[in-house]
Parts: C-alpha cells; structure tokens; sequence
C-alpha cells in the first residue's frame, strides 16, 4: 500500500504506509525509551552529577543472589560498567577472598597441631587427575597374568640383564643447528647413546643398520617447519614401535641456575603409567636406561604421565645441613636428621604424547597397530 507525502519543496513523494497498529506501537516504544532516558538523567544529576564509576545500589529485581556478593561489596564486578571502578573492585575481591582462604588454612593448621593423632584427615583438593573415572585397564603390581606376560614380552631380555641397553639416535634429513646441539645434550642424558647424522637414508634402511651393529633401540627426530614436533622410538630388534609428538622443549642451558651432567647412570622414576597401554609404554622407556643405576652420581630421570602427556625432566638432588652454610660444613660430619634434600634440575625439559603404538617393527601401511 502507498500513500503520499508532501515535501518541504511543496512536492508530493509516494512512501510505503505501515499499517496502523504497529505505527501505533512504534510511537509508543520510542515515547517510552525518551521517558526511561529523561529518568536517568535526572538520577543521576541528583546524585552529584556525572560519576559514571560511582556504583549504585542494586533494586530488588536486579539484584544477584546475597551468597555471590563477597562481604563488604555492594554488587559483583561484572555489573560495574565503568572499566577502571570494575577493575579496582575486583582486585579488592580477589585480596579479600585471599586473605580469608589464608587464615581459614592457618586455623586449620592450629586445630591439627592442638588435636595431634586425633585430628581429622587433610582433605585433597579437587583435580582432574582426582576426579577422574576409573579405568578397567588398570594394571595392579599383584597381577599374575601381567606377571606372565612380562616373562615374555618384548623387553624380557633387558629386564633380567641379559643386555645392556645401546641407543641410536638420528633426526630428519637436514636437520637444523638447534636440532643438532640438542641432539648432543640428549647424548649425555642416555647411557650409551650415539648420534649418527640422518643423511638420505629411510627409516627401513636405518632399522637394519642398527640392527646389525647390535642396538638395543633407535630414536628418530622429526622436524617441520624448523622445529621438532614429533619422535619414532623403535626398539629392538623385534619392536614395538611409537609415535610421540614432541613439544615444550628447553635446552639445558636455558633452565636458570642449571646443574652439569655427569657421565652416572641415572635413576629413572615412572610416574602413572597404571593402564594397560601405559605399563607398555613405561617399559618401552625403562629399557633405554641401565637396570643399575649409580646412586652416588645422584642423578634422576623422570618420566611424569599426566592427562596423557608425559613430562620429561632431568634432575641431580643434593644433600645439605638445614642450619649453616652448606658449602662451609662438611656433610659427612653432620647427623643425617640435620640435613635437607633438594633438587637441581640438570635438563632438558620436553613433553611427549603417544600418536600410536604398532607390534613389530615400523611398518606404517601394513602394521598391526595396538594402539
């Protein structure tokens, strides 16, 4: 429907009529948003005039819930439009809440000193690790058919000593500089490791070269894009074989206050490997380090499963006087119950997660995949 409309010039225009009702309701929207503006005005020209910061007492229908408000806060931070006030009031917050949280744990702390034997266990807080659900495949150290099976797995011959362990260790074709000079700092953390450049050869090729010299395990870094993101470890000579991803790396030499490695054989803790899949991804790694560590060499590799990610870190820990200055007191002169334990990390540090997991050895197109 059109209707026309005189312009200023005298000239009538045809323009498209809205029907009556919603005209109607048009004007009484726009009436009532000129009314709600002329309100606040007034508000807040009553209240000292434009303090756009100043937080304002919250009517009942607006108001959150009396338990989310803090104590000695009128409104939640979210609702404080001006940025600079809602900052401030949340870091009041967040100070508040702190402090609370603080003396609520030293009064805890009390009443566990003053009770003794009779003091009500610690709670443990809520993780994921914690709240996770069970797994079925949880392996338990009284398991006889585990037991069984490791008699005769892949890794028998390492376990009862049979052979030490002897690593390769390559990387991609053309690797970087950085690649290289971690691939030297890994040398020191794996007993009886070598390096051998990657050069043209493939993987199959470099399986039999190993083979034939007599090593226990190959690994193989893979670069992209001038970083590595990825790790093949293969054992051998009859497998299984792994895909890592590889990332979080940091050199040795970038960890502050860093220890030197010492040619030890290190001690190796494994940490959640519980499950089926774990306990053979946990022996995959025990058998590149030697069954008799060197305690008096005080150093420790560990190897920490967490969410599926496996941390990679690499410790000396020291032995010192609590009271004193640990390089004037001599320790072989101080009783044992004196002394403190503390850790010195030597590196590198690196996170690993497992692609799959194949019997045999690599075979990427044909294999049998476990995992």
């Amino acid at each position: 429907e059109l209707t026309m409309e005189e312009g200023e010039g005298g000239e009538r225009t045809a323009s498209a009529a809205l029907p009556s009702r919603k005209r109607k309701r048009a004007k009484e929207e726009k009436a009532k948003k000129q009314k709600g503006s002329r309100k606040g005005k007034e508000r807040r020209q009553s209240n000292g005039g434009g303090g756009g910061g100043e937080e304002e007492e919250y009517t009942p229908s607006t108001a959150p819930p009396t338990s989310a408000i803090p104590p000695g806060f009128r409104k939640l931070p979210s609702a404080i439009k001006n940025k600079e006030k809602r900052s401030e009031v949340y870091k009041r917050q967040k100070t508040e809440k702190n402090r609370m949280q603080k003396e609520r744990r030293k009064q805890r702390q009390k009443e566990r000193e003053e009770l003794g034997d009779k003091a009500p266990p610690k709670l443990e807080p809520r993780t994921i690790e914690s709240t996770r659900e069970y797994d079925p495949t949880v392996v338990f150290a009284d398991d006889e058919e585990i037991f069984q099976e490791e008699m005769l797995d892949e890794f028998a011959s390492h376990f009862n000593c049979e052979r030490e362990p002897k690593i390769l260790i390559t990387t991609s074709v053309n690797p970087t500089h950085a690649t290289t000079n971690f691939m030297d700092e890994l040398v020191t953390v794996f007993p009886n490791a070598t390096f051998r450049p990657r050069q043209h050869f493939a993987v199959k090729r470099i399986i039999q070269f190993a083979k034939n010299r007599e090593f226990t395990d190959l690994l193989v870094f893979n670069e992209d894009c001038k970083k590595l993101n990825g790790v093949l470890f293969i054992h051998l000579p009859s497998g299984p074989t792994a895909l890592f991803k590889f990332s979080s790396l940091v050199p040795g030499h970038k960890i502050s206050n860093h220890a030197r490695v010492t040619s030890h054989k290190p001690e190796l803790i494994l940490n959640n490997f519980n499950t089926r899949l774990g306990h053979t991804v946990g022996r995959l790694f025990a058998a590149v380090f030697p069954q008799a560590p060197q305690f008096h060499g005080r150093r420790v590799v560990t190897l920490h499963n967490q969410r599926d990610f496996i941390f990679f870190r690499h410790h000396r820990y020291i032995f010192e006087p609590k009271d004193g200055d640990a390089e004037e007191t001599d320790p072989k002169k101080v009783d044992p119950k004196d002394m403190k334990a503390r850790l010195q990390e030597i590196g590198p540090r690196f996170t690993l997660k497992l692609r799959w997991l194949q019997k045999g050895l690599f075979a990427p197109e044909h294999g049998d995949y476990e995992w």
